[in-house]
């Protein structure tokens, strides 16, 4: 005796049929444990047996395994010493834990491959009819024997109502990792990958997937919010991006991030049209983050912004402290620097452009008060003159060691 194909013993269908491992049937005789079905030369299986069902004789005898059978059935050697109590288990071994289909793992299978195991009937070895169906990266095939009439149906993976778990999962994944469909539908044509086409990814992502992330974001900034509650006012920072750059802008989206913890507290989109023209919609989208933080019970301690004019009146009216951003200062400072080093007198600036935008970030990480920073900042202007004593008390020396420049074009000292 040798299993293959999809492990049914040779006598399967000439004396009786046994199952065990867990399925529940209906026992024609005497019961046991596992009840188990023993089934004689004139009875015949139609269908796919439904736990608790009586089997009952078909117009057209076939036997039908769906893949959750094939997995679950054990056929035993139907030999003389074959005895079915002695397969008889108990019910904690019976327990098993199913594990969810998407960490199921995955592989590349050929199609000339599943083909060899539908090829011949595994009853009596003739060559059986097969028929295949595809839906994306899902297959299907039909076997039938048309000498005894053995049927099977077999999926390449689960379905999940009418949608194909292996396509809704590749949809998720290129979605939740950022990629692109076109990109990942190119690799799949050159190595022949069968794949769903993009309006099926579009309503995977549409019914599916986006609703879950709106469903998690929601989740999870509920949480945050009622954690920083506990804690009293809150620092953050403000900003917009928007779809092109410049006033011609259609959508923007506004987010507010916490600065202690880096977490993005609210995200508001903001069309154009319905605040009067892009200049407008930084302004809005922080009114609507401000709103919310509020709604919830939280209070701004101050917010870091850029130098947006709205921005700074319409905060100057709430009475909300505002701290300009370091980048968008340095970004505006580099250019009129950029500019001037172009000039014929002050070729010698573009030497020192990179280590005054260093200085500029330095000036605000190190400072501990709005003074500091900017008594840190003027020192530039003597240290570019190799002055490094300075009048005002905040930061009346530099704090590098005396380095001279072996470059006399500089005229000073470089650090």
């Amino acid at each position: 005796m040798r299993s293959v194909g999809t492990q049914l013993s040779m006598g399967t269908l000439s004396s009786f049929h046994l199952r065990s491992k867990g399925i529940q049937a209906t026992y024609y005789g005497h019961d046991v444990g596992t009840q188990t079905t023993e089934m004689f030369p004139d009875v015949q299986l139609s269908s796919t047996p439904v736990r608790g069902s009586v089997f009952r004789p078909s117009k057209r005898p076939r036997l039908v395994l769906d893949e959750e059978e094939e997995s679950e059935l054990n056929v035993e050697p139907t030999d003389s010493t074959y005895n079915p109590d002695s397969v008889v288990t108990e019910e904690s071994e019976l327990a098993i834990d199913p594990q969810p289909d998407h960490s199921d793992n995955k592989y590349i299978v050929f199609e000339s491959c599943l083909r060899e195991l539908f090829v011949s009937c595994p009853v009596c070895k003739t060559k059986c009819v097969v028929q295949s169906r595809r839906r994306g990266t899902f297959v299907a095939f039909t076997q039938l024997c048309e000498k005894c009439n053995y049927y099977r149906q077999w999926q390449s993976q689960p379905i999940v109502g009418s949608t194909p778990l292996g396509n809704l999962l590749l949809s998720a994944a290129t979605y939740f990792t950022g990629g692109s469909f076109k990109q990942l539908e190119k690799i799949f044509k050159a190595m022949k990958l069968q794949m769903m086409h993009f309006v099926t990814f579009r309503i995977h992502a549409r019914n599916f997937i986006e609703p879950t992330i709106i469903h998690k974001w929601k989740q999870d900034q509920l949480n945050l919010i009622r954690q920083l509650q506990e804690g009293g006012n809150v620092a953050v920072a403000g900003d917009m991006r928007a779809d092109t750059p410049g006033h011609s802008a259609k959508f923007g989206s506004y987010t507010i991030m916490h600065m202690e913890t880096n977490k993005i507290l609210d995200l508001q989109l903001v069309q154009s049209n319905g605040v009067g023209g892009s200049y407008h919609m930084e302004k809005e989208g922080l009114k609507r983050c401000l709103d919310k933080l509020e709604s919830n019970g939280l209070a701004v301690d101050y917010i870091v912004t850029d130098r947006h004019p709205q921005i700074q009146k319409y905060l100057r009216d709430l009475n909300i402290t505002q701290f300009y951003d370091v980048w968008h200062f340095e970004k505006g400072f580099s250019k009129k620097l950029d500019k001037l080093s172009k000039m014929k007198d002050c070729e010698v600036l573009k030497k020192w452009l990179h280590s005054i935008k260093n200085h500029v970030y330095w000036s605000a990480i190190s400072s501990e008060s709005g003074p500091e920073k900017v008594a840190k900042g003027n020192s530039l202007q003597n240290h570019i003159q190799n002055v490094h004593v300075h009048e005002n008390h905040l930061f009346p020396k530099c704090e590098h060691p005396d380095k001279v420049s072996r470059d006399p074009k500089n005229g000073s000292n470089q650090v």
